[in-house]
């Protein structure tokens, strides 16, 4: 069984739905320390003026060792107001924004209390929409048992789970003991998205955006885009 780790992030890029596509579990790595200004509570859409903007969700003053899941949001229904404002004249003019309008709006209309349940519901939803292959989520805070840390917890999750393969992202190469993978008999895979050009409007194609970009830009051709950066994202590490 082939299984991927990933923190989840908001609003995630296609690079993340990509790797989704390639597993048969997907394990959302919640219970790791929450870094404030990343990935996890922040995300860029492209405005009607060509630029890229930042949308951040606001959360409460928490402990610095605090984990992803214990993360609790603030200043609702503000913030959401705000952007679904910015999503909706972001892209009032793109294709496919009508047909796919009321599924991320719904999102917004939702109220949350945490960072992580936001997330993974944007994270879902968007995996369905692209069409991409769904695998088994997994929350790690819903795994009993594990040991470790750095590689040995991540080894720990795939023993819990029964995989024989594991993709992770270059960021991990720094950390990651890769006799370790050997050791056990599972194979490991560098995952290096290769960033596919898509129909965009507004201006010049920027790259690194939110998922949401391609899906109103494309609509049925979403998973098209997506697996063309696929045809050598796996790399093996031995």
């Amino acid at each position: 069984m082939r299984i991927a780790i990933s923190q989840p992030t908001y609003l995630s890029w296609i690079g993340y739905f990509g790797m989704i596509d390639l597993v048969d579990t997907f394990v959302v790595y919640d219970d790791v320390q929450f870094e404030k200004c990343s990935w996890q509570s922040r995300n860029r859409v492209k405005t009607a003026n060509g630029s890229p903007i930042w949308l951040s969700v606001p959360s409460m003053r928490e402990e610095l060792d605090s984990k992803i899941y214990e993360i609790r949001l603030k200043n609702y229904p503000d913030w959401a107001k705000k952007h679904w404002l910015t999503i909706y004249h972001s892209y009032l003019k793109a294709p496919y924004f009508k047909q796919y309008k009321n599924d991320i709006e719904s999102i917004y209309t939702k109220q949350w209390e945490y960072l992580s349940d936001l997330n993974i519901e944007i994270i879902k939803t968007l995996a369905t929409l692209l069409g991409v292959n769904m695998p088994r989520f997994v929350k790690s805070s819903e795994i009993g048992g594990l040991v470790g840390q750095k590689t040995d917890r991540v080894i720990s999750v795939l023993d819990k789970l029964g995989a024989d393969e594991y993709i992770s992202t270059e960021g991990t190469k720094v950390y990651l003991e890769v006799d370790k993978f050997k050791q056990k008999g599972i194979k490991l895979y560098w995952y290096e998205y290769k960033h596919p050009v898509y129909p965009q409007i507004n201006g010049d194609f920027i790259p690194y955006l939110s998922a949401i970009d391609l899906l109103f830009n494309t609509g049925e051709r979403a998973l098209g885009y997506i697996r063309e950066g696929l045809g050598e994202a796996l790399i093996p590490a031995f």
